[in-house]
């Protein structure tokens, strides 16, 4: 489909899309693949493995925004390696940070530490957007929800259910308990298994603001 047949309700949603590409063998022809998409279907940005963020930066030339990872896909890194990373990835031209949290914290109630790295990592972005991946498939509800108070507490702008590379994705009862338990100021990221238009309306509607997924581009551009 070309750019110009795009109907509104598809535009709106491409706009949230981060268009993502994290796959361990992806090539400089694929992440260049996605972001001729991000650039040709205007999505919110492209979210590209950080050894390809400085290519990547210069190849769009700002013609979309560059979203990277880091801490991931695990989040057990320390601080300060979280810290160099992000530095890095912003020198290296990235315009937001998804990261990772420490998920043995969260489960050993270290709830200051956590806190704590995500101010770290905020200040390592240098007023980039950061997205805090909680990995909410390995949580009961009541970490979920500890999650949420942290991060309406922190710099971090997103907070985001998944990785995409652990036992489960996205799921709407937990963009709605977000929805329900973070802070006004903060807004809720949707990543994994957002399969098709429907979905990504639905995630939406229950308040995402961002959905990380490869398949809407592809099921718009078919």
């Amino acid at each position: 489909m070309h750019e110009g047949m795009i109907n509104m309700d598809q535009a709106a949603i491409l706009s949230k899309v981060d268009h993502t590409l994290l796959s361990v063998d992806s090539t400089w022809d694929d992440i260049k693949s996605i972001c001729d998409d991000g650039i040709t279907y205007k999505t919110a940005s492209v979210c590209i493995p950080p050894s390809f963020v400085k290519a990547a930066a210069d190849y769009v030339s700002g013609r979309v925004p560059i979203c990277t990872v880091i801490g991931f896909p695990n989040g057990y890194a320390t601080t300060a390696v979280k810290c160099f990373e992000a530095e890095d990835a912003v020198n290296n031209g990235a315009d937001e940070i998804d990261m990772v949290i420490n998920i043995g914290w969260l489960k050993e109630k270290k709830y200051d530490f956590i806190l704590d790295e995500i101010n770290q990592v905020k200040a390592a972005c240098q007023n980039r957007i950061l997205k805090v991946i909680i990995e909410t498939c390995l949580l009961t509800d009541e970490e979920k929800i500890e999650m949420c108070k942290i991060i309406s507490q922190s710099q971090a702008d997103y907070i985001k259910t998944s990785t995409g590379f652990s036992t489960g994705g996205a799921t709407k009862e937990d963009v709605a308990l977000f929805a329900r338990h973070i802070s006004p100021s903060k807004k809720i990221k949707a990543a994994g298994g957002i399969a098709s238009l429907k979905d990504a309306e639905d995630f939406v509607n229950l308040g995402a603001e961002r959905l990380g997924t490869s398949r809407i581009v592809k099921i718009i551009k078919e």
